[in-house]
C-alpha cells in the first residue's frame, strides 16, 4: 500500500512537471520568434557572467597580485585584463537589454493574444450564453486573468540563462578546483529542490485565490452597476459587509501563498550565505596549500556570488506558475467552450405579405424548467403596428426577444419577412460618447441621416437644444438625460438603419402619451412598409395599435384589433381597466407625489 501511494506520488509531481511544461511551450508558440531572441541574450549573458569570473581571476592572478609581489606589471598585461572586463560587462550589459526587451515584448503579446482570443469568444457567443454569466467575470477573464496568466513568461529566459549557467559553471568549478568546486556545485540541487517543493505546496492556494478574485471582480462590477439602487435603498453598508467578505476570501488565499513564499525566500537567502561561508574557510585551506591560486578562489565567489540571484529567479518564476496556470485555464474555459448556435441563423423567411410567422413556438429558460412561451402559432402581416399585451411574466419580452432573434425556440420555427430587424429595449442604454456616437453606434451614417432618425423619433428638438448638438456628450450610461430623452435617442438608434422589423420592448413607457403618438404617427409616414411590434402595458399606447395579441401564460389567447379584445374578452377588459386604475389613483400623501418632468424623468 505504501509503495503505491509512493508511485502515486512521484506520478503526480511528474505530472504536474508536464503540465507546467506544456502551459508554459502553449504560451512561447504564440511568438516564438521574440522568445527565441530572449532566450539568445539569455544565453550570451550566461556565458559573459561566467566568462566575467574567469577574466576577474585573471586579473588578480596576473595583474593585481604581481604588481603588489614584483612591484610592478607590464602594459600590455594590464590593458589586456582591463579589455577583458570591460568588453565581457558591455556585451553581458547588451545581452541584459535583449533577453529583458524580447522577453518583456513576449510576455505582452501573448497577453494581447488570450485577451483577443477572449473577446473574440465574447463577440461571437450568442446572447444566451452571455445571459449565463456574470459580467464581473467576463471582464475578469478578459483583463486580470489574461495579465495573470502571462506574469511566469517573462522570467523564464533568465531562468534559462541560470539553468546555462549551473551546467557550465558546474564544469568550470570542478576545474578549478574539485573540493570548492564541490561545496559550491552541492547548492544548486538543494536550492532547485527547495524551489520544487515551494511550487508544489504554494499551487493550491494561488489557484484558489485567482478564482476568488474574479468571484470579487463580478461582485464590484454588480455593485457599481447598481449604484443607483444601492444609494436609493441606503443599501452601502451591506453592499461593503457584501464585497468586504469576498475580499477577505482573496486576502485569506493570498496570504497563506505569501506566508510560504516568505519561508520559501528566507531559506534562499539562509542556503548561499551558509554555503558561501563554508567556501571561504574550504577556500583559504586551499589557498593556503597551494592546490588553488587566490585569483581562482576569487573567480570561485565571485562566480557563486553571481549565480545567487539568479538562482532566486528561478524560484520567483516557479512561484509565479501556480497563479499562472490558475489564470490560463480560466482563459481556456472561456476559449474552449463551443461556440453556441446562433438563434438569429435558425430563423426562416415568412410567406409573403407576412412580417412574423410562429409556428408551434415554445420557449423555456432551463432544458428542465417550465416553458416561458408555450405552443404559440401567430402571424402578424407587413407594415402593421402590433401590440403584445398581457399580464405581468406572462411572456411578452420573451416573445420580442424570439423574434429578434437574441433567444433561440426550444421547439418550433420562427420565420420573418426580408429585411433589417432591430429592438429597442425597455432600459435605453447609451455608452459615453456624443449624441453622434450613441446613433450611429458604429456604422457609417451622413449627419442628415441622424438628424432625420432623431426627428422621427421626435429627439431632434432636445437635441438641437443641447450645447454641442450632435457632438454633446451625454456621459456615461447618457447619465445627463432624462429617461424620455434616452429612450428617444436608442429608439434613433434603429429608426436610422431603416429596418423592415422594428420591435419596442415597452420603449415608449417614458414618453408622454402626446410624444408616444407623435411617434408612430411618423413611423406609419416614414416607414409605410414597416412592421412594428410593441409589448406595451399603457392603454394609449395599445389604441394607438392596428392589431393587438393578448398573451396569457406564454400562450396567445386571443389576436383582434384593441375594440374587438375589450368587447369580446373579459380578462383583456379588465387588464386594461387595471392598467387605466393603475395610473389613475391618486397618492395619499403629499410625501407619496412623484412628479415628472416633460421628458419624462422622476425628480
Amino acid at each position: 500500500m505504501e509503495v503505491e501511494e509512493e508511485e502515486e506520488e512521484i506520478t503526480g509531481r511528474f505530472g504536474r512537471v508536464r503540465r507546467n511544461g506544456k502551459f508554459i511551450f502553449s504560451m512561447i508558440r504564440i511568438h516564438p520568434r521574440l522568445f527565441s531572441l530572449a532566450i539568445v541574450g539569455a544565453g550570451v549573458f550566461a556565458i559573459s557572467t561566467i566568462a566575467s569570473s574567469i577574466a576577474i581571476g585573471w586579473m588578480i592572478d596576473n595583474v593585481i597580485l604581481p604588481r603588489f609581489d614584483e612591484g610592478e606589471v607590464a602594459i600590455g598585461t594590464f590593458l589586456t585584463g582591463v579589455g577583458l572586463i570591460i568588453g565581457i560587462g558591455l556585451v553581458r550589459a547588451a545581452a541584459v537589454v535583449v533577453r529583458r526587451g524580447y522577453a518583456s515584448m513576449t510576455q505582452w503579446r501573448v497577453a494581447q493574444t488570450y485577451t483577443n482570443q477572449v473577446v473574440d469568444e465574447y463577440v461571437r457567443q450568442p446572447i444566451s450564453w452571455h445571459n449565463r454569466r456574470s459580467d464581473g467575470d467576463l471582464l475578469a477573464r478578459a483583463g486580470v486573468d489574461s495579465e495573470a496568466s502571462v506574469s511566469v513568461l517573462a522570467p523564464i529566459p533568465f531562468a534559462t540563462s541560470t539553468v546555462i549557467m549551473i551546467a557550465v559553471s558546474t564544469v568550470w568549478l570542478l576545474i578549478i578546483d574539485i573540493p570548492v568546486g564541490l561545496v559550491a556545485v552541492i547548492v544548486f540541487p538543494l536550492l532547485i529542490f527547495t524551489n520544487v517543493v515551494y511550487e508544489h505546496s504554494v499551487s493550491a492556494h494561488f489557484t484558489r485565490a485567482q478564482g476568488q478574485l474574479g468571484d470579487f471582480s463580478a461582485g464590484v462590477h454588480e455593485s457599481f452597476e447598481g449604484v443607483q439602487l444601492v444609494k436609493a435603498y441606503g443599501a452601502e453598508q451591506r453592499e461593503t459587509d457584501r464585497l468586504a467578505v469576498l475580499a477577505d476570501k482573496v486576502r485569506d488565499s493570498r496570504v497563506k501563498a505569501i506566508r510560504l513564499r516568505s519561508w520559501f525566500e528566507a531559506l534562499l537567502e539562509v542556503i548561499p550565505s551558509l554555503t558561501n561561508i563554508l567556501l571561504v574557510v574550504i577556500g583559504a585551506m586551499r589557498v593556503a596549500s597551494g592546490d588553488v591560486t587566490v585569483g581562482e578562489f576569487t573567480s570561485v565567489i565571485f562566480l557563486f556570488t553571481l549565480l545567487v540571484f539568479p538562482l532566486r529567479l528561478i524560484g520567483y518564476a516557479l512561484s509565479e506558475v501556480p497563479r499562472s496556470i490558475a489564470a490560463w485555464r480560466r482563459i481556456q474555459e472561456i476559449v474552449n467552450d463551443p461556440i453556441r448556435p446562433d438563434p438569429a441563423e435558425r430563423i426562416g423567411r415568412a410567406a409573403s405579405g407576412r412580417s412574423v410567422e410562429f409556428v408551434d413556438v415554445s420557449f423555456a429558460h432551463e432544458a428542465d424548467g417550465p416553458p416561458t412561451v408555450n405552443n404559440v402559432d401567430l402571424a402578424l402581416d407587413t407594415g402593421t403596428v402590433t401590440a403584445l399585451v398581457g399580464p405581468t411574466g406572462s411572456g411578452k419580452s420573451t416573445l420580442a426577444q424570439l423574434v429578434a432573434g437574441l433567444v433561440g425556440p426550444t421547439s418550433g420555427e420562427i420565420r420573418l419577412g426580408p429585411g433589417a430587424t432591430c429592438i429597442v429595449f425597455q432600459e435605453a442604454f447609451l455608452v459615453a460618447g456624443t449624441v453622434h456616437d450613441n446613433v450611429a453606434f458604429g456604422s457609417e451614417f451622413t449627419d442628415e441621416q441622424i438628424w432625420e432618425a432623431l426627428r422621427l423619433a421626435a429627439a431632434d428638438q432636445f437635441v438641437e437644444d443641447l450645447p454641442q448638438g450632435l457632438n454633446t456628450p451625454v456621459g456615461e450610461r447618457g447619465v445627463s438625460l432624462s429617461g424620455g430623452q434616452r429612450q428617444r435617442l436608442a429608439l434613433a438608434r434603429a429608426l436610422v438603419r431603416e429596418p423592415k422589423l422594428l420591435i419596442l420592448d415597452d420603449t415608449t413607457s417614458a414618453l408622454d402619451p402626446t410624444t408616444e403618438a407623435v411617434v408612430l404617427e411618423n413611423l406609419r409616414s416614414r416607414f409605410a412598409e414597416t412592421s412594428v411590434l410593441i409589448v406595451a402595458s399603457r392603454p394609449s399606447t395599445i389604441a394607438l395599435a392596428d392589431d393587438v395579441v393578448f398573451v396569457v401564460d406564454g400562450h396567445i389567447a386571443a389576436q383582434a384589433t384593441h375594440g374587438d379584445l375589450m368587447a369580446t374578452q373579459p380578462a383583456y377588459r379588465d387588464l386594461l381597466e387595471a392598467f387605466e386604475a393603475d395610473r389613475s389613483v391618486k397618492p395619499k400623501r403629499e410625501d407619496d407625489l412623484i412628479f415628472m418632468d416633460p421628458e419624462g424623468a422622476s425628480r
